[in-house]
């Protein structure tokens, strides 16, 4: 009745819950790993700069990405269309588009097979490494020009995280992008412990070892990268404006994508962990009395029994009692 009541009230606020387990897993996490873009940030990167290579133009470069990224739904693949598109850039048509999760994307173009992925440190030109992503794309080994992306993180983000620190709960940032742009947003929100430049794998296995360790942990995440670390926390939280893979993969799913859901759902897991101890003393307390007295254990001593009738009103208010309770999880306050 308890998680019944909590899964309306989550829903009030934007917050689905699909694994009722969740709820009282939240109230128990002591670790939340966290992903950087759309996560922590507003997952809505644009392009800030363009940088050809190799006797290639910039036109040239943000043209092959777009004509590529056009076919995948990641945020920074959105951001590049978008540019080409406001730079007035005719897109080509490609062929066997593959996309793979943490490395990129790649498509044949004009008879050429181009790769677009994560840029290396060598390969970010020095005056743009205070970007947040960079986008190397590639044609046969052969770096055709980078691509400078930022995103800003969410407003709520660090209010909420700091929140979150205060109750005990360590923050951990894993993400795919560059270890620099990962440290900058990091410490723009107030994170001590970040890791960048991870493939899915690898964020799988570092919720693995923080469960090893004996720490309840939460992943947060909203991209297909994201995956397999949240089918592999004990309590997986989606962003709502993240991908429909790590949604079906998840235990919570935030509507808003805000940050602020987490600390909303968590305080609502532990008001619903009070409210069913509340309720187990209510289902309980009156059979613990009334059975006795009904066997007729004060009979002997004061000549007491309980009438059939008085038993099953008991029994009755008891419900009654346990229902009442449970709905005041309606009116529970989650600012």
């Amino acid at each position: 009745m308890s998680v019944m009541v909590a899964g309306g009230r989550a829903a009030l606020v934007g917050i689905l819950i699909r694994n009722a387990a969740a709820i009282e897993t939240l109230a128990q996490v002591d670790v939340l790993v966290i992903d950087k873009t759309g996560t922590v940030t507003e997952g809505k990167p644009s392009v800030v700069s363009v940088h050809a290579a190799n006797g290639n133009s910039q036109h040239e470069v943000i043209r092959y990405a777009a004509s590529i990224e056009r076919s995948s739904s990641h945020p920074i693949a959105r951001a590049i269309v978008s540019a080409a598109t406001a730079r007035g850039l005719e897109l080509m048509q490609t062929s066997d588009f593959l996309s793979t999760p943490g490395s990129g994307v790649a498509a044949n173009v004009d008879g050429r097979k181009i790769s677009v992925r994560r840029a290396t440190g060598s390969e970010i030109p020095v005056s743009d490494r205070e970007g947040t992503s960079w986008i190397a794309v590639v044609s046969d080994d052969t770096v055709l020009g980078t691509i400078c992306l930022a995103d800003s993180p969410k407003p709520e983000a660090r209010d909420t995280l700091m929140s979150l620190k205060k109750d005990g709960v360590r923050i951990v940032m894993l993400s795919g992008d560059d270890l620099s742009a990962v440290l900058k947003v990091a410490e723009e929100v107030g994170i001590a412990e970040a890791v960048g430049s991870l493939m899915p794998q690898e964020k799988l296995e570092r919720i693995r070892s923080l469960k090893a360790e004996g720490f309840v942990v939460a992943m947060a995440g909203d991209g297909v990268n994201d995956a397999p670390a949240l089918a592999e926390a004990d309590v997986s939280i989606a962003m709502g404006t993240g991908t429909d893979v790590a949604i079906e993969a998840s235990d919570i799913t935030v509507l808003r994508g805000d940050l602020g859901g987490i600390l909303r759902a968590r305080k609502l897991s532990r008001e619903t962990m009070v409210n069913i101890r509340q309720n187990l003393f209510f289902a309980f307390a009156y059979n613990l009395i009334g059975i006795p007295v009904a066997a007729g254990a004060l009979y002997p001593i004061l000549g007491l029994t309980l009438s059939p009738m008085l038993a099953a009103a008991a029994m009755t208010f008891s419900s009654v009692s346990v229902i009442a309770n449970a709905l005041r999880l309606r009116r529970v306050s989650l600012d």
